[in-house]
């Protein structure tokens, strides 16, 4: 079965229809994926269930034909359908309780052993229902619904949030976050809950997000929270200040579409407050770290999975070349498992988009363990990751509800950007002068990528000529590698397409084997005029796209608007305003993304929920 790691939960408990309110929450969890859903509401001492197999559109039907009526209740898309498997109907106890789950139980045949022998205990149920079944055996010991969740929390080793409602406790929702974000949604005369912000915003924007082991009661009066030791808690109320219009299409055909064209304001929102014009310093207020420590640094190590890792690659240039500072680039996943040498003159900067990505929490885990400093770099105030960190850089983007990361991914450039700006100022690493020629380069990148972005119908032109390949290569040299790894991912996730990502100067290394006529070759080609580095990695590229044509192969190449050399060698060229490195690395990847994307689009594929692919959100 796949993993669920990115199913959406939904509760409610107030005084409208319950299944009308969980399925518009689930609605606006879709960005997730899923390939099941159900829901569970309660009235007159009974639960009313539907669940589904395939899209929401399956379950919405199934509760209009058979319409389930109650004033609260659950509901949850999945990756897994096996979390719908049930006992066999009248051979084990009835059904007096409803759970959704958000994520791996992980110790299945542990809870199964839980159970009385017997039935429930021989059947091969899936874990949902052996979760109902415990809650049935300690509610009938006469535990509260509250108490048998957390009992039932105890004994649970995977990294989930959970919801569940009793057919006998009229108009109360308990939920339980166990590593998973759990955020209680605040109203009048009704209450939330909901797995990511999207669920609920449109109804309320004052939220409370559960703090790990936290059990929430919900009922329309109100919220009591506790502990894993049944204490009670409070925990803050925040406000979310987007505008619950940014997670809405706004006339954009997909939403990934509309996130492309939301880069220029992201980098703004993300650079604003923190960046003084007229000396060039950068002010962090949150960053946790002193100006001491800071100087005291002896290397750098930069964590993250996915795009968040292909940024970490480029903050090593930006950080290495501002900062003067030596900084290793590690996967979240690869991290953890490892016995890295690293103390207290370690900083690690840890990326993610919602702050609560498992491979990368758990990498920070063992940092904070072997001594070392950690600032998060991540799109959610009120994350995990930024919870658990010295200090963190928000990324300002909004929700990012396509499954693919785009906007996400140029606020994490651009925070990074400043941060090394930051470090390279505080260790007197980077001059007046350069810190004033560094931050006219980023006050003026949004410009920039909204030129790049107008080249959408040279994207779309040129994507009518990769929609029908069978395979990609992308090429790119010194920055211009993450981007080629970051353009491979996105073509791949959205298209399918076989997609590979190699630095330049590795061709002959075994790529060069597979060019022939069946195969495209994306090159990233800009070039930094002033830096002779950068000068010298383009000579170096344009010899791997002669290789590459005089193999037959075909040649879609991004270069500046003033080559003039390039078009000789490559078969399409798509031509982008001239930045200064590193920051060319955030104006070169824009006409990638709107490839990627007519690509898929042209293919047929659904391009903000690409098959087998699901992500978290949880943006401020």
């Amino acid at each position: 079965a796949r993993a669920s790691a990115m199913a959406g939960i939904v509760g409610y408990a107030g005084r409208k229809q319950a299944a009308a309110v969980i399925l518009d929450g689930l609605r606006r969890l879709e960005y997730g994926g899923h390939d099941s859903a159900g829901l569970s509401v309660g009235s007159s001492k009974r639960l009313h269930s539907r669940h589904t197999t395939g899209t929401l559109r399956n379950l919405e039907t199934a509760a209009r034909l058979d319409p389930v009526r109650g004033t609260f209740g659950v509901g949850h898309t999945s990756w897994i359908a096996h979390h719908l498997a049930r006992p066999a109907p009248g051979k084990l106890p009835k059904r007096d309780v409803a759970v959704v789950l958000s994520g791996e139980a992980g110790n299945l045949d542990g809870i199964r052993e839980l159970l009385p022998a017997g039935p429930a205990r021989r059947q091969s149920i899936g874990a949902t229902a052996a979760l109902e079944l415990l809650l049935h055996r300690w509610r009938a010991e006469g535990a509260p619904l509250e108490e048998a969740v957390r009992r039932l929390a105890a004994h649970i080793e995977g990294i989930c949030a959970l919801a569940a409602i009793a057919s006998d406790e009229a108009g109360k929702v308990v939920a339980a976050r166990l590593g998973r974000p759990v955020l209680v949604g605040l109203g009048k005369h009704e209450n939330f809950i909901a797995s990511d912000k999207p669920a609920i915003l449109h109804r309320t924007r004052d939220m409370i997000q559960l703090e790990d082991g936290d059990i929430a009661v919900l009922t329309a009066r109100g919220v009591q929270m506790m502990d894993s030791d049944a204490r009670r808690v409070t925990r803050s109320v925040h406000h979310v200040l987007w505008d619950p219009l940014l997670a809405e299409k706004s006339g954009y055909k997909h939403f990934v579409l509309k996130e492309i064209f939301e880069q220029p304001r992201a980098i703004r929102d993300t650079a604003l407050g923190r960046l003084d014009e007229e000396s060039g310093n950068v002010v962090f207020d949150e960053l946790g770290v002193t100006l001491r420590e800071l100087r005291a640094v002896q290397h750098l190590n930069v964590i993250g999975s996915g795009s968040s890792w292909h940024a970490a690659l480029i903050a090593k240039s930006m950080i290495e070349g501002l900062a003067r500072v030596h900084v290793e680039v590690e996967f979240g996943s690869e991290f953890r498992y490892s016995d890295p040498v690293i103390d207290e003159g370690v900083l690690s900067l840890v990326i993610s988009k919602s702050g609560e990505t498992a491979d990368t929490l758990a990498a920070q885990q063992l940092a904070h363990e072997l001594g070392s400093k950690t600032i998060a770099i991540c799109n959610s105030v009120d994350s995990t990751m930024a919870h658990n960190a010295r200090g963190a850089i928000h990324t300002h983007a909004g929700p990012e509800l396509a499954a693919v990361s785009t906007k996400v991914f140029s606020a994490q450039l651009t925070a990074l950007y400043l941060f090394a700006m930051y470090l390279g100022q505080a260790r007197g690493a980077l001059s007046r002068d350069m810190s004033l020629r560094h931050a006219r380069d980023l006050l003026e990148l949004p410009s920039r990528v909204e030129s790049a972005l107008e080249l959408a119908s040279d994207c779309e032109r040129v994507a009518r000529q990769l929609a029908h390949e069978g395979k990609v290569l992308y090429l790119g040299r010194g920055i211009h590698y993450p981007i080629a790894l970051e353009a491979a991912r996105m073509l791949k996730e959205l298209s399918g397409i076989q997609a590979e990502a190699c630095a330049a100067g590795e061709m002959r290394h075994g790529p060069t084997a597979v060019v022939g006529s069946d195969l495209v070759a994306v090159v990233i080609a800009t070039v930094d005029q002033g830096d002779a580095r950068s000068r010298l990695r383009y000579e170096k590229t344009l010899s791997q796209v002669r290789e590459v044509t005089v193999r037959q192969g075909r040649v879609i190449c991004v270069a500046n608007e003033e080559d003039a050399c390039i078009a000789q060698y490559a078969h399409e060229v798509i031509r982008v305003p001239a930045v200064r490195e590193p920051l060319q690395a955030a104006v070169a990847h824009i006409p990638l993304q709107l490839l990627a994307y007519h690509t898929a689009v042209l293919r047929g594929c659904d391009v903000d929920r690409p098959r087998d692919l699901g992500r978290s959100i949880n943006a401020d």
